[in-house]
């Protein structure tokens, strides 16, 4: 049995919650890879809605096993908070949810970093959530970082004095000033609240259940083009977005991966700094702001808005190994008249089908235009239902990729959803 791996092809806020949710019905284990708490994945169903920070989404379905990967770092206080609003549902979280020991844990002082770095960038921040997430990472690759699996032994409080006081040391080139004791007993008691929870060895568990053929769908955060690696440096996150994270988030071999979903806008969003060749500055991108209601899930702030970019999809789709495209919001562009798809990047003249390594290049896209279709597809529950207009956009989309196009999401909801033949 393979790992089936659901991420995003842009920038993050594809929609992957809403697809995890809705894949969940059929694989008994949903395991999230990598991210932190600046992960907020969305789901909509029997009229209610509900934002994911780390929990995996499959933990709204019965008989599915939810786990949280070795390649997560996870702040013990949004943990609490997400797990007792999904208990007070009446969920038992417990009994659905599991974390790996080798997982990573955000300290209040990794926030205090996180907002005292990105305090000096002055006008070059990276457009940092402040959730501490990119100095637990650094505290990871540094040997220096605290696991959930240290809560369990005698000596945690030691072991969290011990980098507190680093932290309180790295902080001291800093003309910042903060409150070293932030959070303190708000962490300590949501600890506690974790050790009521199974502790596990991650990377058994995923290939027990393997060998003993279930299903098992990886959930991935942010998006391909916030990757550490491939993606806009250094305006990305910091953990492996790609399907290659799989394997190091959860401790499986490559081998193991199968189908991998690759969810994408009908056009662009990004959040924070960093380019963004398609960005529209116009009415136009207030009106798809407007549309998509296109403000962070986690955070709040107004996404950043542009037609869909095939030059950098194609990219993405090269690095995860893309089987099946899922296309999410395609009806925020009912009510357009024309609807356009970056094929192409004019610099310094020259035409390219890649992306530059130099992120400050100047770049001009070259589009395509298409018709709009003026229906509502919100209602629409078959593919025979779709305007032949919009059929003429999403048959290019897979011409221009390679890849077929396996599911349309027309809203929020779980049943807003055409899955294609």
């Amino acid at each position: 049995m393979n790992i089936d791996v659901v991420l995003g092809l842009q920038w993050g806020d594809e929609g992957k919650g809403k697809i995890v949710d809705f894949l969940a019905e059929v694989y008994p284990v949903i395991a999230r890879f990598q991210g932190g708490p600046n992960a907020g994945h969305s789901l909509q169903f029997e009229g209610k809605s509900f934002v994911l920070h780390s929990v995996p989404s499959g933990v709204f379905r019965n008989n599915t096993m939810n786990l949280i990967g070795n390649g997560v770092v996870l702040d013990p206080i949004v943990f609490q908070e997400e797990c007792l609003a999904i208990e007070a549902l009446g969920i038992p979280v417990k009994d659905r949810l599991i974390i790996s020991k080798r997982t990573h844990l955000i300290l209040p002082t990794h926030r205090i970093i996180d907002a005292a770095s990105e305090h000096s960038k002055g006008s070059s921040k990276i457009g940092s959530t402040l959730r501490g997430i990119g100095p637990a990472y650094m505290d990871k690759t540094g040997r220096n970082g605290l696991r959930a699996g240290d809560i369990l032994t005698p000596d945690f409080l030691e072991r969290f004095n011990t980098l507190k006081t680093k932290h309180i040391a790295f902080l001291r080139q800093f003309d910042y000033q903060y409150d070293p004791n932030m959070d303190l007993d708000k962490w300590m008691q949501a600890v506690e609240y974790m050790k009521g929870f199974r502790l596990i060895d991650g990377e058994y568990y995923i290939n027990d259940c393997l060998n003993q053929h279930k299903r098992v769908l990886a959930e991935g955060a942010q998006g391909s083009l916030l990757d550490i690696d491939f993606g806009s440096y250094p305006f990305v996150t910091s953990s492996s977005t790609t399907c290659a994270g799989v394997c190091t988030g959860l401790g499986a071999a490559p081998t193991h991966i199968g189908k991998v979903y690759g969810i994408f806008k009908a056009y662009c969003t990004r959040v924070g700094s960093g380019p963004f060749p398609t960005e529209l500055f116009d009415e136009t991108g207030e009106r798809l702001r407007r549309e998509g209601r296109e403000f962070g899930a986690t955070t709040g702030r107004p996404r950043r808005t542009g037609w869909l970019d095939l030059v950098a999809l194609k990219y993405a789709v090269i690095l995860n190994g893309v089987t099946e495209l899922i296309m999410m919001k395609a009806d925020v562009l009912d009510k357009f008249d024309s609807i356009k798809i970056a094929t192409a990047y004019r610099i310094n003249g020259e035409v390219y089908d890649r992306i530059p390594y130099d992120i400050y290049a100047d770049i001009t896209p070259e589009y395509k235009e298409f018709k709009g279709w003026h229906k509502s597809l919100e209602g629409m529950r078959t593919e025979e239902e779709l305007p032949f207009e919009f059929m003429n956009y999403v048959r290019f989309i897979e011409e221009s990729v390679g890849v077929p196009i396996k599911i349309i999401s027309l809203g929020p909801d779980r049943g807003q959803t055409i899955v294609r033949e």
